[in-house]
């Protein structure tokens, strides 16, 4: 069996260039749900997986799965695409 090369990215590193995200919960379909529809569009979000090892790993865009949890970027995610995203820091959220 060959292994992918997978490409990662530094869940900090991802903060220092697009921001500090904010959770985002989904209270509606994602299809109705206009704001987050135009967060993908602008490539501002980021859906985080736990893997079956049980570590979270993030990627870009918007992947509907039971238990995703879903963040919210202030600048474009577009540069981190196609990227797993390793060290996820929940500190690193915006304070409300």
């Amino acid at each position: 069996m060959k292994l992918l090369n997978v490409k990662t990215a530094r869940f900090a590193q991802i903060v220092e260039k697009s921001g500090r995200p904010d959770p985002y919960t989904l209270w509606q379909k994602p299809s109705a749900d206009r704001h987050l529809q135009s967060q993908i569009k602008h490539n501002r979000v980021m859906t985080i997986q736990r893997s079956e090892s049980g570590t979270e790993f993030g990627i870009v865009g918007f992947k509907q799965a039971q238990r995703a949890r879903y963040l919210i970027f202030p600048k474009s995610l577009k540069r981190f695409e196609n990227k797993r995203v390793v060290g996820i820091n929940w500190a690193l959220l915006r304070a409300k």
